[in-house]
């Protein structure tokens, strides 16, 4: 028996020192038939008190029980007598008179002849009962508990496992005995429960909660989840005989940790964008291959432009997003992008149409699977797709499309409880792809009303060559207010603007809008640039302060300022003109490839009001090219400013290439691919207008001015072989050198002609009178005038210098 695991454990089980009834633990006596003691331990003299001599030969009842007690033992004497054996406490007298309760345990004992003897073995009360407990602890624990217990000897084969343990594995718990558990469990869970029982061993550290898979060899497909806690057994010499495990099943609560641990993973995931597609990649990589081997999005076709979707829900719908944890599975679905039409008999089209949810948890025919895959079922049926969801993307009381996922490679079909978290998954998702659709329209709305405030083209100007670059700020920025604009003047020269209102939204976009119509009026005003700007400032100072007034909810919509860069170039002079308000300085590209930044006065924001601006003039070489830009393009995280204009300098300098090349190189290079904020980008190559383009006269103030001005003009149009415009450039020269002459008040009078793709004349006097068109009576003797000017012209104005006026036309070449 020594050798025998089994025997040994259940020899320490049986005789251990804490058994109340163990031999030297007990008090224990004889009775012979007629109730009188025959036999008494030293044990029994111990906890009594009596001794053998004193007790032996005469009545237990006489000298053991009190008179008080006699009812009570009697009963216990006829049970007893009835089932040839008791257990029980009964009261018992002690030497000193005071009663002791023992716990008692009578056997009958058969002899030779009719007379019997009852062998009694009795211990204090509180320990037997204490014993009886843990016995019966023990007993539940094998036989009622529904945590599995297995006890494994030291070499770690099996001596015992309760009822628990043997219901998982499908067997009686004899059968486990002598076994181990790799007979039982596939070996990478066997090898887990082994490896750890061992440590439990060596070290004699308790293990405690620890969960681990658990799959059958009988069906390894089935996975269970169980929690282990186990502990070393030793004798009371300390000895180890081995170790005891137990085994709960935590399947469901696993499960259902698990969709915790995916809820608060798809609100994390889910929605991180404003984007309907990425959106709906989220919802797939969250529940791929978590929940579903296979995923795919569908979004009613409006949807996934960002539209309202259909009212019945019966239209195409647009495979948004796919995702599979199964190789090979291309031809099983449809791919992404295509438009599909779901059949009215189809479940997914039932799922759109009842917004409801659709399990079905096991595809056993191909009937089943043509039903759900229609023309690609032989491809499903190949990859294994045995169960399927269907769930519809529904928010705000709108359809928006459906979720579906398959499982073939998991051999579990979904259940109830899947379809439930799979719903929550959608649900959450389809308010995340709404919010994204709602965004995506409004920020398209906003993109159209951008563009429709930006320029659609450039003119065609002489005075410079432009190109330009136009790059929004990503979709989670929204909008943004840059501007840039290219507007002609008188003289042949041109205005390059570029402008920054602060913040993004419609409006900023609004207000650039207002603030770029209010550049074109001022400047057909031909004012000075510091003149534009100072008007500009005082514009956006009182729009600031009627959006305070009108916006009070809305502080964060509310325009607080904008910088802006404009500059008036004149290819007769090759004279820059330019001023800036808070605006990045301009780069300027010699012809022969060398790029500064001039010093230009910094000036400060639009809309602070009340402070100067300050123009700065210098002289540019024909070919060089103006490069005007926004702070989006030398704003990075990653870069300081000094680096980016660096950078800037080094894609504008070498030899001279086509300027939409070079526009677009300076993006490239410079920006990265969905930039924070708007970036206008306006590049322009003067050009410088011959001499022989240019005619320049200084009249004497006198009554021959007009003549002497004819003269000149029809000598220069007839060179520029322009004879068919003498006759109307007559009446025009006439009409405004009569009125410098007249409203001068003696000054001199310089008449100038410039060809280019339009005849311009310009008369300028000391004057600073303003000419007026208006509509002469039939009495009156003049004042009709600028109304034939007006009329014979394409253009006409006035602008106001240091000295003087100039009143300009120009006329369209024959």
């Amino acid at each position: 028996m020594g050798d025998d695991p089994m025997a040994r454990f259940m020899a320490h089980f049986h005789e251990s020192p804490e058994d109340p009834f163990s031999v030297g633990s007990a008090a224990s006596a004889v009775l012979d038939h007629r109730g009188r003691i025959v036999g008494w331990c030293r044990r029994a003299e111990a906890i009594l008190g009596h001794r053998g001599a004193d007790v032996i030969g005469r009545p237990a009842l006489e000298v053991l029980v009190d008179p008080g007690d006699r009812d009570q033992v009697v009963e216990a004497v006829a049970a007893c007598l009835q089932a040839s054996g008791w257990f029980g406490v009964v009261p018992v007298v002690h030497r000193d008179g005071r009663r002791v309760p023992l716990g008692v345990r009578a056997r009958r004992v058969t002899r030779e002849g009719p007379d019997c003897e009852w062998f009694l073995v009795g211990a204090p009360a509180p320990d037997v009962i204490q014993w009886e407990t843990d016995r019966s602890v023990l007993d539940g624990l094998f036989r009622r508990s529904p945590i599995g217990l297995a006890v494994h000897a030291p070499d770690l084969s099996i001596l015992r496992v309760n009822r628990a343990i043997a219901r998982i594995g499908g067997i009686t718990a004899e059968q486990t005995r002598g076994r181990r558990t790799g007979d039982f469990l596939v070996t990478a869970d066997a090898d887990t429960v082994e490896g750890r029982l061992r440590q439990v061993l060596e070290t004699g550290r308790p293990m405690i909660f620890t969960e681990q898979p658990c799959r059958l060899r009988s069906d390894p497909a089935h996975v269970r989840f169980v929690s282990v806690s186990a502990f070393r057994m030793e004798d009371s010499a300390g000895k180890t005989l081995g170790v005891t495990q137990l085994v709960e099943d935590v399947t469901e609560r696993h499960r259902a940790r698990l969709r915790l641990a995916l809820l608060s993973e798809a609100g994390a995931r889910i929605g991180t964008t404003l984007d309907v597609e990425t959106t709906a990649r989220e919802l797939t990589e969250v529940v791929v291959p978590e929940l579903a081997d296979c995923a795919t999005v569908d979004l009613l076709e409006p949807v996934s432009r960002g539209e309202e979707p259909y009212e019945d829900c019966l239209g195409p719908v647009r495979r948004t997003a796919v995702r599979s944890a199964v190789p090979g599975v291309e031809d099983a679905f449809n791919p992404l992008g295509a438009l599909i039409h779901f059949h009215p008999e189809m479940p997914q089209a039932t799922c759109l149409a009842d917004q409801s949810p659709i399990l079905v948890p096991e595809i056993r025919t191909p009937a089943d699977l043509e039903a759900v895959a229609r023309e690609r079922a032989p491809h499903a049926r190949r990859v294994g797709v045995h169960s399927v969801m269907m769930l519809p993307l529904a928010a705000r009381g709108l359809v928006l499309g459906l979720l579906t996922l398959w499982r073939s490679r998991c051999p579990e079909p979904f259940e109830a409880d899947d379809l439930t978290l799979a719903a929550e998954f959608a649900a959450r998702a389809a308010v995340c792809i709404d919010n994204a659709r709602r965004y995506t329209r409004q920020h398209q709305a906003a993109l159209s009303l951008q563009c429709r405030l930006l320029p659609a083209e450039l003119p065609d100007v002489q005075a410079a060559e432009v190109a330009h670059q136009y790059i929004p700020a990503g979709a989670v920025e929204g909008v943004g207010g840059d501007w840039f604009d290219v507007i002609p003047l008188s003289g042949a020269r041109v205005a390059l603007v570029v402008g920054d209102v602060i913040g993004h939204g419609l409006d900023a976009a609004a207000t650039m809008g207002r603030l770029r119509t209010a550049v074109h009026t001022l400047a057909e005003l031909d004012l000075d640039p510091e003149e534009v700007l100072s008007h500009l400032d005082d514009l956006v100072h009182r729009l600031a302060a009627e959006q305070e007034a009108g916006t009070p909810d809305f502080p964060l919509d509310q325009v607080t300022g904008a910088s802006c860069l404009y500059a008036v170039y004149d290819p007769v002079s090759r004279c820059c003109c330019l001023a800036r308000a808070g605006h990045p300085p301009c780069a300027v590209v010699a012809p022969d490839g060398r790029v500064n930044f001039p010093d230009l006065p910094a000036g400060p924001p639009l809309g602070l009001g009340g402070l100067p601006f300050e123009t700065a003039e210098f002289e540019l070489a024909e070919g060089s090219v103006l490069a005007l830009y926004t702070n989006g393009l030398i704003q990075s995280p990653d870069h300081d400013v000094d680096d980016m204009l660096a950078r800037l300098s080094h894609q504008l300098a070498g030899p001279p290439r086509p300027l939409q090349e070079t526009a677009k190189a300076v993006v490239e290079a410079l920006l990265p691919a969905q930039p924070a904020d708007d970036v206008a980008l306006l590049l322009a190559r003067t050009r410088v207008l011959e001499d022989e383009r240019v005619a320049t006269w200084t009249l004497p103030p006198d009554a021959r001015a007009a003549s002497r001005a004819r003269s000149l003009m029809a000598e220069r149009l007839s060179a520029w072989e322009l004879d068919e415009l003498v006759f109307t450039t007559e009446l025009i020269v006439s009409e405004l050198v009569t009125n410098a002459y007249r409203y001068a008040g003696g000054g001199p009078v310089t008449l100038r002609l410039i060809l280019g793709p339009r005849l311009i004349c310009e008369v300028s006097d000391t004057s600073n009178t303003s000419p007026h068109l208006r509509r002469a009576r039939t009495t009156d003797e003049g004042g009709r005038g600028l109304y034939l000017v007006a009329q014979l012209t394409e253009r006409w104005g006035t602008r106001y210098g240091r000295e003087g006026k100039t009143v300009w036309t120009e006329q369209r070449l024959p």
